[in-house]
């Protein structure tokens, strides 16, 4: 069984989430607790997430990173997507995703 997961680490107001391994609807439940709760406890103003580890992403995926993307926008933040591989990124552009979301590459790797 493939490791899928996430490392939290809050940073002055910015919740940095790195994804790991494959995300998809087994992991995604986990995931969106997991994230949710971060969220509300750190009362953070940006979250960025880290994909630089996602190993593959199907829409469950897409629906976890655009569920963020509605929770953080609704409290009054933004949420940043770094580091995707090329496949995740090609899936992030066909999706539509980075009209919405800013998707960049990023030195800092939590």
């Amino acid at each position: 069984m493939k490791k899928t997961g996430c490392e939290i680490e809050n940073e002055n107001g910015t919740l940095r989430v790195k994804l790991l391994g494959e995300i998809d609807h087994h992991s995604c439940a986990y995931l969106r607790e997991e994230i949710d709760k971060a969220m509300f406890r750190s009362r953070c103003d940006t979250v960025v997430m880290d994909l630089c580890a996602v190993t593959f992403m199907d829409s469950a995926g897409l629906g976890l990173i655009l569920g963020r993307y509605a929770k953080i926008t609704e409290l009054g933040g933004r949420l940043v997507c770094v580091n995707p591989s090329l496949d995740i990124d090609k899936i992030l552009r066909i999706a539509g995703v980075r009209k919405l979301i800013t998707v960049k590459e990023e030195r800092k790797i939590i």
